[in-house]
């Protein structure tokens, strides 16, 4: 099972996201160590979703007043964090309470924890996952929690690749090419902020 729940979240790592981009801009601003302990941080915060999902939080979140104040703190979270990155690559500091949250470079774990899990409708995501599984395959609660174990894992090993590439590839790149993923990864967690409010429009509409 957990062969099968990591050969799903393999599949699923193949759709970059911005939290791929971040691990890499890490890694390479800052070292492999550095850009693993985003890959924790995101696997964590992914397995607490999991967990969630599993538990039944799922119903919680399809209450729409949750799910829309969760929606636009999330959102807020992330337009927050790409543009203190964007405007940091060039030295500057857009709000420097932000730091207390894990969004200056000094933290890079609490940085990938804190982006995770500004987006808590995953787990809506995950829930959906869970319950096909279940009804197509019979499987037991055990064997969910083992397959469920396997998408976690993935998610820890594809964002420690990134990580090694990003270490990799560090000596080669002049200032500038940092720069410029600094921005693109900025931009990246702005554009993910502003989806996530379209996809909880799209929701209230329907």
């Amino acid at each position: 099972m957990i062969q099968k729940g990591l050969r799903f979240g393999m599949a699923l790592q193949l759709a970059v996201g911005p939290l791929c981009f971040l691990t890499l801009r890490t890694a390479t601003e800052r070292g492999f160590l550095a850009g693993v302990s985003v890959a924790v941080a995101v696997t964590l915060a992914d397995a607490l979703f999991v967990a969630l999902s599993c538990l039944g939080a799922v119903t919680l979140l399809k209450r729409a007043r949750v799910r829309a104040a969760v929606t636009w703190v999330g959102s807020l979270v992330l337009c927050l964090f790409g543009l203190n990155i964007i405007v940091g690559a060039f030295g500057i500091t857009l709000i420097p309470g932000l730091s207390l949250l894990g969004a200056s470079d000094g933290n890079p774990f609490w940085q990938g924890f804190v982006l995770t899990v500004s987006n808590p409708l995953t787990i809506l995501f995950w829930g959906g996952v869970f319950t096909a599984q279940i009804t197509q395959n019979q499987w037991t609660r055990r064997q969910l929690w083992w397959f469920a174990t396997g998408c976690v894992l993935s998610t820890l090993l594809s964002l420690s690749l990134i990580a090694g590439i990003g270490t990799a590839v560090s000596g080669f790149l002049p200032e500038i090419a940092i720069q410029i993923l600094n921005v693109l990864v900025g931009a990246a967690l702005i554009v993910y902020g502003v989806r996530l409010l379209y996809k909880k429009d799209q929701a209230v509409s329907a």
